[in-house]
């Protein structure tokens, strides 16, 4: 069955994912998304008006997987909203230790560079994150209501606090290639959240 021209596109995006999750943005060449996605030369424009618009459909594609993951998490019924929350965090944490804390998250590798490089970027960075953080505080709100959180500000205070938090430590992981920034985070997450499983 030939490939439509959906799955072409589809396939550009997440090829273009993980080279620029490895290289940055401004590293990376159309010709060698093209090559690694075996898509021939000289067709990208059927399907991405400019470059830019490339990175503005690869955050926005990036945000989609992201943010569903994170509804799939907030929908276990099997478990508490703390628990929700900290299986959360320990994909966030497991995602930026892989591959010797290099870490796959495109807000880490890309923010600074693309807040300054592509307005268009840097708005569909600043929906995707402002996606997440709603998230989080939803289910930081759900998790004071059922008691299984306590938070000393408020849940969008809170929820803020922590993505911040983790940006922060993730950086710092790249700079050391050490995952110990990120078990701190997780420890202060843990105290922000005064969530007591079980390390």
């Amino acid at each position: 069955m030939p490939v439509t021209r959906t799955e072409t596109r589809q396939s550009l995006l997440h090829t273009a994912r993980r080279i620029v999750a490895t290289k940055g943005y401004s590293a990376v060449g159309i010709n060698e998304i093209l090559a690694a996605a075996g898509v021939p030369k000289g067709s990208f424009y059927h399907y991405f008006g400019s470059k830019d618009a490339f990175g503005e459909a690869m955050m926005k594609d990036y945000f989609d997987e992201y943010l569903a993951t994170m509804d799939s998490i907030a929908a276990d019924e099997g478990k508490s909203s703390a628990e929700r929350l900290m299986t959360y965090w320990q994909c966030f944490y497991d995602t930026q230790v892989a591959d010797d804390c290099r870490g796959g998250c495109l807000v880490v590798k890309l923010a600074s560079e693309i807040a300054d490089l592509s307005e268009s970027m840097r708005e569909a960075t600043k929906t995707g994150t402002t996606g997440i953080i709603d998230r989080l505080e939803r289910m930081i709100t759900a998790g004071v209501a059922d008691g299984s959180v306590a938070v000393g500000d408020a849940p969008r205070a809170t929820a803020e606090a922590l993505y911040d938090l983790w940006l922060g430590a993730s950086m710092m992981a790249k700079i050391h290639r050490s995952p110990a920034p990120l078990a701190r985070a997780m420890d202060n997450t843990r105290r922000a959240l005064h969530e007591q499983a079980e390390r």
